[in-house]
This record gives C-alpha cells, sequence and structure tokens, in this order.
C-alpha cells in the first residue's frame, strides 16, 4: 500500500500530514524515516519553505531531467539537456529559481507512484468532494534519440466527484538570471523567451499572463475529465517566427501511450529474476534517464549543489559522466540484461577522448565536452540557503588513476559477450594498459575527488593493478600483439606494493593510503574488482574493521572524519552501505548483508528515489538526486544474493 499524506493549504504554506507508513511490498525493510511518519507534519512556510529533497520525484527523457514536489510543483528542470541552464529552479532558490505549479486548492489526501515500468509520475489528490490524478512525464517517442519531442506533459484526470486545481508558472531561464518575455499567440498558447532560451506553453484550461513575466489560472476536473499542459523547448529564434504550433489534444493523449510503450518496451528487455525486483526495475528505470540518447554518457545525477553538509560548500554539479560511475552503470545494467547501455557508453569515451589514452579525464560533458569550468551562480541562494550554488566540476583537471582500469573492465566484459574490437580500439586499449603501468606509482585525489593533498589510495592502486590485470587477460584471449611479460611485471609490482604499504600487519586489513591506516569504504570494491576474493580472510577483516569504524546508525561513510580539504561534515554515503551488502552477500553472511541492505533501502523516498547522502540524525536525505552511484550499487548488491542464492 504506498503512502499516503494530507495536504493542506492555508496563507500560502503547505502542511503534510501522513496517514500511514510505507509498506507495499517492502518485508521487513525498516520504516521510511525522511518522509513524513504516521502522525508527524511537515511545513512549507515563509522561513523554511524548502520541502525535504525525499519530497521530490523525477522524470526523464534520456536527454532532459526535473524534479517535481508532492504538491504536484515542477521545482528544478533543465532543457533541452540535463546540464543546461535551468529553466524552473526554485529547489535552489525559492524567490527566484522559477517553478510550474498545479495544485489542488482544497486540503487533499495525496498519495503518488510511477505507472508500471515507466517514469511516469501519478499523483492522485483526495478530498471529501472528489478525487483527481495528475500525470507528469517527458514525452517519450521511437527515434527520440536523436529527434526528441523536448516536452514534459502534464495531464489532469477527474476520478470523481469535482476538484479544482490552481495553475501557477513562475519561469526563471539560466538559473534564475533571466525573467522570459512572455507573449500570448492567437491560439492561447504562450512563446517564452530570454538569451539562449525558449519555451512554448500549450493548454486546454483557462491560463492568463500576470505582470508579463508569469502564467495563473485554474481549472476544474469532474469524472472522466482530462486537461492538458504542455512544456516545449524551442530555440528562442523558432518561437520568434511563429514557427511552433501547440499539438493537438488528440496528439497529447497519443504521447501519453507512445510514452507509456517507449518505457515498458524498454523495460522488458530484461527477463532476470532478482531478489528485490521492484527496487531493481526502478533503480534501472532511473539509470536510463540519466543517461543521454544520442551520445551514451551518463550523467552522475539530475541536479546541481544539493548539499551534502548543512550550511553548504560540498555542493557540487553532478550532471556529468564520471568514468567511474558511468562503467559502474552500465555493469548493473548489464547484469540486468541491457548490454546496449554499455557498449554506447564504451563508444562514447573512445570517441570523446579522440582514441587516445592522453587525452582521457575522469569527468566529460553528456556531449563529450572537456571544459566544465566550475563556476558559482549568485542569483540562487541554494537550497535551504546552503549555498554555493556551483555549475560545472573542477574535478575535470583531477588525477584519479581508478578511470584506466574501469576502462579495461568494462572493455574485458564487453569482449566476454562476444565482441571483438578492432585494430584501432586495440591500439587505444593498449594506450590505455600502458598509461596505467607508467603512472601507477603517482598519487591522486582518488575516488572521493579529495581537493586536500593528493595520496597513495589503495583503490587507486588496485584499479591500475586491474587495468594490468585486464590486458593481459584481453591480449591472450584475443591473441593480440602486446607487452604481455612487461604488464606482467608490473601486474606483480602494484600488488606487492599494495601489500606492503597498503595494508597494516597488526590489524591484518587492508587501509586507505599507503602508510594511513584509516579505514575506507572504498576497500569495499577490492574483492568486487577482483584484486583480492571474498573470502579471503585479509578481506573477511578489512570488511569487518569498515563496518566497524565507518558504522552510524546502521549505514556507512564513505571515510572517517579527515582533512578532505573541505570544512562540515557530510552525512552517511549510501552507495557504501550498499557495498558493504554486496561484500557480506558473496562472503556467505546472508543474514548480515540482507540487514545492512533492508537498513540502506529505508532512506529512499515513497518513489524507490535515493539521493548519494543521509543524515541519519535528521533523517533526510543530502546530496544529488536522484543519485546514479546508490541506485547502481543497490542494483550490484541486488545481483549478489541472486548469485549467492543460485550458487547454494
Amino acid at each position: 500500500m504506498r503512502p499516503r499524506y494530507f495536504l493542506e493549504k492555508a496563507e500560502g504554506t503547505f502542511i503534510y500530514k501522513a496517514l500511514r507508513p510505507l509498506c507495499k511490498n517492502r518485508g521487513s525493510v525498516p520504516e521510511q524515516r525522511d518522509v513524513p511518519r504516521k502522525g508527524a507534519t511537515y511545513h512549507m512556510n515563509k522561513k523554511n519553505q524548502y520541502p525535504p529533497i525525499s519530497d521530490y520525484a523525477y522524470i526523464a527523457d534520456c536527454h532532459s531531467a526535473a524534479l517535481i514536489s508532492r504538491s504536484g510543483s515542477i521545482d528544478w528542470c533543465c532543457m533541452p539537456r540535463i546540464d543546461s541552464g535551468s529553466c524552473f529552479g526554485r529547489i535552489l532558490g525559492w524567490k527566484n529559481g522559477g517553478y510550474c505549479l498545479i495544485s489542488p486548492t482544497s486540503p487533499c489526501e495525496v498519495s503518488r507512484v510511477y505507472l508500471e515500468d515507466t517514469l511516469i509520475l501519478e499523483t492522485t489528490f483526495r478530498h471529501t468532494k472528489g478525487e483527481a490524478r495528475l500525470l507528469d512525464f517527458f514525452t517519450m517517442r521511437k527515434g527520440g534519440e536523436h529527434h526528441p519531442h523536448q516536452q514534459i506533459l502534464r495531464i489532469l484526470e477527474g476520478i470523481k466527484g469535482e476538484t479544482k486545481f490552481e495553475v501557477d508558472i513562475d519561469p526563471r531561464f539560466d538559473y534564475g538570471a533571466i525573467r522570459p518575455w512572455i507573449r500570448q499567440k492567437e491560439d492561447h498558447s504562450y512563446t517564452l523567451i530570454g538569451g539562449p532560451y525558449g519555451l512554448f506553453i500549450s493548454f486546454d484550461f483557462r491560463l492568463e499572463m500576470k505582470h508579463r513575466h508569469r502564467l495563473m489560472g485554474s481549472c476544474t476536473v469532474e469524472a472522466g475529465d482530462r486537461r492538458h499542459l504542455s512544456i516545449l523547448y524551442r530555440k528562442p529564434e523558432d518561437l520568434d517566427e511563429n514557427a511552433v504550433s501547440p499539438p493537438e489534444i488528440e496528439e497529447m493523449d497519443h504521447r501519453l501511450d507512445e510514452t507509456l510503450a517507449w518505457w515498458r518496451t524498454w523495460t522488458s528487455k530484461s527477463n532476470i529474476e532478482t531478489p528485490y525486483p521492484e527496487y531493481a526495475r526502478r533503480s534501472a528505470i532511473v539509470l536510463k534517464g540519466l543517461s543521454n540518447a544520442p551520445t551514451g554518457a551518463i550523467a552522475a545525477a539530475a541536479t546541481t549543489s544539493l548539499p551534502e553538509a548543512s550550511g553548504g560548500e560540498r555542493n557540487w554539479d553532478y550532471r556529468f559522466t564520471w568514468i567511474r560511475d558511468s562503467t559502474f552503470t552500465v555493469q548493473a545494467l548489464a547484469n540486468l540484461g541491457y548490454a546496449g547501455e554499455a557498449d554506447g557508453f564504451r563508444r562514447f569515451v573512445e570517441r570523446t577522448a579522440a582514441g587516445s589514452a592522453k587525452e582521457i579525464q575522469i569527468l566529460f560533458g553528456v556531449g563529450g565536452e572537456r571544459r566544465l569550468k566550475e563556476t558559482e551562480i549568485k542569483e540562487l541562494e541554494g537550497y535551504r540557503g546552503a549555498g554555493p550554488v556551483r555549475v560545472g566540476n573542477a574535478a575535470e583537471n583531477q588525477i584519479q588513476l581508478d578511470v584506466y582500469g574501469e576502462l579495461l573492465e568494462l572493455s574485458r566484459r564487453w569482449s566476454e559477450r562476444g565482441n571483438t574490437p578492432d585494430d584501432d580500439y586495440w591500439e587505444f586499449l593498449v594506450e590505455l594498459v600502458n598509461a596505467a603501468a607508467e603512472k601507477w606509482r603517482h598519487p591522486d585525489q582518488g575516488i572521493w575527488e579529495m581537493r586536500g593533498e593528493p595520496r597513495h589510495f589503495v583503490h587507486s592502486k588496485a584499479m591500475c593493478w586491474v587495468a594490468m590485470d585486464c590486458g593481459i587477460k584481453l591480449a591472450q584471449a584475443l591473441d593480440r600483439k602486446a607487452p604481455v611479460d612487461r604488464w606482467k611485471k608490473t601486474r606483480w609490482d602494484i600488488q606487492e606494493a599494495v601489500e606492503k604499504n597498503g595494508y597494516d600487519p597488526d590489524r591484518g586489513v587492508f587501509i586507505q593510503a599507503f602508510d594511513r591506516p584509516e579505514m575506507d569504504a572504498s576497500l569495499l570494491l577490492l574483492p568486487i574488482m577482483g584484486f583480492v576474493n571474498h573470502k579471503d580472510e585479509r578481506m573477511i577483516r578489512t570488511t569487518n574493521a569498515v563496518w566497524k569504524d565507518l558504522e552510524e546508525a546502521g549505514l556507512l561513510r564513505r571515510y572517517a572524519p579527515t582533512d578532505d580539504g573541505l570544512t562540515g561534515r557530510e552525512g552517511v554515503f549510501l552507495a557504501a552501505s550498499f557495498w558493504l551488502a554486496e561484500c557480506l552477500a558473496r562472503q556467505g553472511r546472508s543474514e548480515e548483508a540482507h540487514k545492512v541492505f533492508k537498513r540502506a533501502l529505508a532512506t529512499g523516498n515513497d518513489l524507490l528515489l535515493f539521493s548519494e547522502e543521509y543524515d541519519p540524525e535528521t533523517r533526510e536525505m543530502l546530496g544529488n538526486f536522484p543519485q546514479a552511484l546508490t541506485h547502481l550499487s543497490l542494483i550490484a548488491a541486488i545481483v549478489a544474493f541472486k548469485d549467492m542464492k543460485e550458487a547454494r
């Protein structure tokens, strides 16, 4: 049964009152904590209008993305790409970020769910005199990879009785910097133009322009009624020349059916049965939504600058494609039967790096852009005032040595699926292995992109070992010419260095970095990458030490408080808890693994969406949302449960 809430409105505020806790298909999963609990209330008032991150739903079309609050407000949307300037950005600036609200005028009981196997959001509003639902989605179509509709469609449907809704559209382009010029057309649609941005809004209910920059209106739906609001992204020059016409009502209804069919066709490509199937399917759909259809790149998250710690500073733009995260993502999807995404990303990296290991960066724009200069947006105060709001990411210039191993592992898995690299691609792979062999002795910023002094991180060294190991296995399996003997020696040198300098003999555990005895959650990846067996006594002790030293409220931090070049104390890192569950499962510790896994599941919201981090004290999500690394790690843990069950 889905959670239900009262939506009350008074003096411009919203109040959510939970009716019952989440219990649908969750078994013994702990009670949801970061959405309103039974008997609790949540206020969006003048001093703190921002709802919790968990209040948001996510929609996407493999080009763009948007977040929609429980009250029916689009508070984050970037078009035509996920990393474009926002046209609605209230989640990062309540007063001037912009929004698109469709909300009932009467106190309502609210529930929401995605239509099965899709990213079509259904929000149902019930009150004493009626019931209605709101469908929100990006429209999809066959061929949309290169020719998308670039459209958000919002459809109101009356279910019973009568329900009145208010509509309030206050767009702000370029992260709140531009109040667009709104003009009404003869057909009563509106064009919105400002800078390089343009929207075309059409509807079949009453909507009027207020103060030149805002659209407001209302509509009432009875049982069987349907009302439509279409938001199309179009180039401002096309709008200025009246080259855009509103879609017909029949066409908008057709696009709902078309979108349903598109998502369900994609989801049906996986026929792998797993434990926790609802979570596996939902996470796969989230990851697909974060992909960029034309290029094959995959964004790390749909948002920028949602804070990892109160007070800000730890605010980053995650709307880019990290080599590491994307490799993990396509492996998770491939494990569920979606191998096409893995090949798409493999080709994206080869193209973007111009076929040369020398051109590899740790992250790129989703279109392959290399220059991602980090800047601060002054027009937005940040979520709940926790600025700065950042666009771009300075990590583009960091050295992170694990990328070579990630790419070689991706290629090895691709080869195992029956593919053979051509001569050009093989040359690229050899360059990657040689680059790892040359650089493995250097310190780097590591998987956590620490902005302090570089260190000799054990995870980074082990991933260079993976690059050697995969290169050797590929050369042998494909009978390709390569300096295999030199790679074998380097592989041994790396292993020897890690076991000597990255291992604490007194505790019998691997450590964060050479001569730094702290525990680090990335050590849980050592057996996953093949550097050490899951059941090796050293790994069992390391797993236990990581769990003991980094555990908080049943969840894991990335690392112990340390000098990472930043101020503030971040929350627990959700992917790490799923890594722990995977490790425990593959060590045969099934009961412990499921306990850790279910605790981590309880940090998701009612729509099975997860952020990057979580605050156990306030029981709220932290960081960008939804977060690819969390969702893919959840899938990896589920696959581990499946593998271990089949191995018995």
